[in-house]
């Protein structure tokens, strides 16, 4: 029996699960629990926080663990990435008030910056040699400069619209994430013959969905371009039955007329 360790919840959860259900683990969504046993499979699942998940697999709570690479860097925790699941992307960026001229990233020196990443973001500063006061904030870190707790963020971004709604802008975008299998450094040898067999299955559904992704491509294509000739067949056919209009028009008013 091997235990997965997963986002308890979020979309990150979610696509977790339908990766794990099309490779033939399965749970009852429906009796959802802390820890629940797959009907399918010789494994179960334990659903915990994201920041709760690498120390569960370096603590050997659970066997591997499905988690975002942001999470992994930031808790510093003992674990090794033996995969990369491609969904769940997003990144971690600095962003400013949008009235801010900003010149780079010497504009933060002296600055308090708001984070629930402050180990990622000191390292960052460190590096870069810039001199940053950093705020820890768990929740709702894009508010901090608009109620005046902090000058600018370091947060998570997907699509940017939290930030505008807020009257930020990302200025320097430091680390890309996406979703990541994570194990223990000494794995047991019967845990990691279950894993290869779950890691095939997972490979079997990725190459089913590129096909599906490419299948639709090449049908939309052909579906785009019957209707593209489709349409110039009207406006042929059309135009030839204006066409065959106009010369009986002309024919009636050109015919002899009898007196």
């Amino acid at each position: 029996m091997i235990r997965i360790a997963i986002q308890a919840k979020g979309r990150l959860s979610e696509e977790s699960l339908e990766l794990l259900k099309e490779a033939g683990i399965q749970v009852d969504d429906t009796k959802r629990k802390f820890l629940s046993q797959s009907r399918s499979f010789p494994a179960e699942l334990l659903f915990l926080r994201d920041d709760d998940i690498p120390q569960a697999v370096a603590l050997g709570v659970a066997d591997i663990g499905i988690v975002g690479y942001n999470e992994v860097l930031e808790r510093e925790q003992d674990v090794e990435i033996v995969d990369r699941l491609g969904f769940g992307p997003c990144r971690i960026s600095l962003a400013v008030p949008k009235t801010v001229d900003y010149p780079g990233l010497e504009w933060f020196n002296g600055k308090r910056i708001a984070t629930s990443y402050p180990n990622i973001l000191g390292k960052f500063l460190k590096e870069k040699g810039i001199d940053a006061k950093i705020s820890v904030i768990t929740g709702s870190v894009e508010i901090a400069p608009t109620v005046g707790m902090s000058d600018a963020i370091f947060d998570i971004v997907s699509s940017g619209g939290t930030l505008v709604s807020n009257g930020l802008k990302e200025v320097e975008k430091i680390v890309f994430s996406e979703a990541v299998v994570i194990s223990g450094r000494n794995p047991d040898a019967e845990k990691v013959k279950v894993w290869e067999q779950i890691k095939f299955r997972i490979n079997a559904v990725r190459k089913r969905s590129v096909r599906k992704r490419f299948q639709y491509s090449v049908n939309y294509q052909i579906g785009v371009s019957s209707y593209r000739r489709g349409k110039v067949a009207i406006v042929f056919s059309r135009q030839a039955e204006m066409s065959c209009i106009i010369r009986a028009v002309l024919r009636f008013h050109q015919r002899p007329k009898h007196i």
